[in-house]
């Protein structure tokens, strides 16, 4: 089996695959953690999605892909260089909402929201303001983080922050989780 290859590919993920290597993007989401999102959003009709680091907007459709007509994501980048590729093929989608500015800061300011699927794919919401982002995950819901796998490009002393979260998720009370050692590594986690 091919575990890059998925059979339902979204119709914009190869205009956008180039636009991101053409930016030289170094931290885009693959297309294996790009099938499981679009997957578990499947699951979740008519849910409400966040995706903390929208970069490019690779993980983005897939995320649309899996949703249906009443479900809506909230992505959120900082960066105006990136940003602009996800709005170009995106802003059309009236399920979706892309959020320029800063994430930790929009997690603070959002604290009452609910979401049945959070994938965080930048340092807030992950390492940064993680316990504010787990507190939005609706009962039922889906955390989502990737990079877990030691990656060329991580900061230095990046380690012990992984570890870190890791660990909260085995010492927490309420959710069911799986590592994956699989694409850049992958934590699921399901609120309790």
């Amino acid at each position: 089996m091919d575990d890059d290859v998925s059979v339902n590919l979204p119709e914009q993920l190869q205009m956008i695959e180039r636009e991101t290597k053409r930016l030289g993007f170094s931290m885009p989401s693959d297309r294996q953690t790009g099938s499981l999102l679009s997957t578990l959003v499947t699951a979740k009709p008519a849910g409400k999605f966040l995706e903390i680091g929208t970069g490019t907007g690779l993980s983005t459709s897939w995320l649309l892909s899996g949703m249906d007509g009443k479900s809506s994501l909230t992505s959120i980048e900082i960066d105006d260089k990136y940003q602009w590729v996800a709005r170009q093929f995106f802003e059309q989608d009236k399920r979706f909402q892309l959020v320029a500015g800063d994430a930790g800061e929009w997690l603070r300011n959002n604290q009452s929201m609910k979401f049945d699927l959070i994938f965080a794919d930048a340092m807030s919401g992950k390492y940064m303001d993680f316990h504010v982002a787990w507190n939005m995950v609706a009962p039922g819901g889906f955390y989502i983080g990737d990079d877990m796998l030691p990656q060329d490009n991580w900061p230095e002393n990046h380690q012990p922050r992984v570890d870190d979260l890791l660990g909260f998720f085995e010492t927490s009370h309420d959710c069911q989780y799986t590592r994956l050692a699989w694409s850049t590594g992958l934590i699921v986690a399901v609120k309790t």
